[in-house]
């Protein structure tokens, strides 16, 4: 919007009076001034606020301009209501806001400017933002049972997880998402849902790795009536590089950290075969191959045959365990890596529902040294860990992990 006010200085009128002698009958007469009457205008300060007077649905993170032609802007004061928005003057003479405007919000920008000869004038415009019919959050995951801890250490496998809190344009939310690492690595996204949304390099992080993620959604449309509510962050960092490898042929599982074997612990995983799920599933009781990453831990745990629907105490693959020992959660179905005494053939023979039997010794070792985010690589097993059943997004080659949200 482009405001004028007029502004004059007029030269004051100086008259001369010379005499030049008598002629043709002696009378005196005027011949001319000193100086000639002279007006010089000021032309009018001319205002420009962007955006425009009356404008509506303006987007809160475009910063208000505001500059002055044949003149200078001295103030301005940009506020909704008595919320004000800061801002300041620029190099070139105009002013710019510097804070986020908000959603919804009608704002009226009052300028002061002078023109050339210093007269003040006042200038007024109104406009308002855009008012969306949804806007969408995000949090910041570990895993689906688990929060992301802003600043805490996690193992090398940990991927970035942000889960918005309603479906998005999975282009647009990717653009809006910002992963810096150090070191630097590239990495790769995988929609688990529509909703929630994991980022991977190439291979494990390195030890000490940090990452700090933003996610710069404010005022960007994340559907087709849905935008960002607020932009979020969190960063993490990497701990010891730590990982264990579980032979289902062996029947050993040995821990790595930063590449030296650490702890090398008898085991007894899943013993083949399955049955059928109470909705008509079938459950596999192979331990799942492939790289499973540490979901939480539990200093004891109950498990039961009825988490799967197998609630007949007559039917032989019932079971109840209560207050089992140190359990290190690997996956969203129930495999954990926990104490089992009971089991005589650790090191010898598989014969768990799945999960990996360890003496309570090694159990408690692993509870009390294995962080969220650990890699536990299971070998030599006949089925295969889904990418969805836990953290299963190391099982997918890189040059396919972005493929599975197709």
């Amino acid at each position: 919007m482009i405001f004028g006010a007029v502004g004059a200085a007029a030269a004051a009128t100086v008259a001369g009076c010379s005499s030049a002698g008598k002629s043709d009958g002696g009378a005196a007469s005027w011949v001319g001034s000193a100086a000639e009457v002279a007006e010089a205008v000021v032309p009018p300060v001319r205002v420009t606020v962007t955006p425009a007077k009356a404008s509506s649905g303006v987007l809160p993170t475009k910063p208000v301009v505001v500059s002055a032609a044949d003149g200078k802007v001295e103030s301005v004061v940009l506020a909704a209501g008595k919320t004000k928005i800061e801002g300041a003057l620029q190099d070139d003479g105009s002013w710019r806001s510097t804070g986020d405007l908000a959603y919804g919000k009608t704002y009226k920008v009052t300028v002061t400017a002078t023109d050339g000869a210093g007269a003040k004038t006042t200038h007024n415009t109104t406009f308002s933002t855009l008012k969306p019919e949804k806007t969408a959050t995000v949090t910041f995951q570990a895993n689906a049972m688990l929060a992301l801890k802003e600043g805490r250490t996690y193992g090398a496998g940990q991927p970035v997880i942000v889960r918005f809190s309603r479906a998005v344009n999975k282009n647009a939310a990717e653009k809006a998402i910002e992963v810096k690492t150090s070191p630097s690595v590239p990495g790769k996204f995988y929609w688990r849902d529509d909703r929630t949304v994991h980022w991977r390099p190439a291979k494990y992080w390195a030890a000490g790795t940090k990452i700090d993620v933003k996610v710069n959604m404010f005022g960007v449309k994340l559907g087709k009536t849905t935008y960002g509510a607020k932009n979020a962050s969190t960063n993490f960092r990497i701990g010891r590089q730590l990982i264990a490898i579980s032979d289902n042929r062996t029947h050993m599982t040995k821990v790595y950290i930063d590449g030296k074997l650490v702890r090398t612990m008898k085991s007894s995983l899943g013993k083949g075969g399955g049955t059928t799920g109470a909705n008509g599933e079938r459950i596999s009781y192979w331990t799942a191959g492939g790289p499973h990453v540490v979901l939480g831990k539990k200093r004891k745990h109950t498990m039961s045959s009825a988490s799967y629907g197998i609630t007949d105490p007559k039917d032989p693959n019932y079971y109840v365990t209560e207050n089992i020992e140190f359990c290190t959660r690997i996956s969203y179905s129930g495999e954990y890596l926990h104490a089992a005494p009971w089991n005589r053939s650790l090191g010898r023979a598989n014969l768990s529902h799945g999960c990996i039997n360890l003496s309570t010794a090694d159990a408690k070792w692993v509870y009390n040294n294995f962080l969220v985010g650990d890699i536990v690589d299971v070998k030599n097993t006949p089925r295969e860990l889904p990418i969805w059943n836990g953290l299963g997004d190391w099982t997918v080659p890189f040059d396919k992990y972005d493929r599975q949200s197709d």
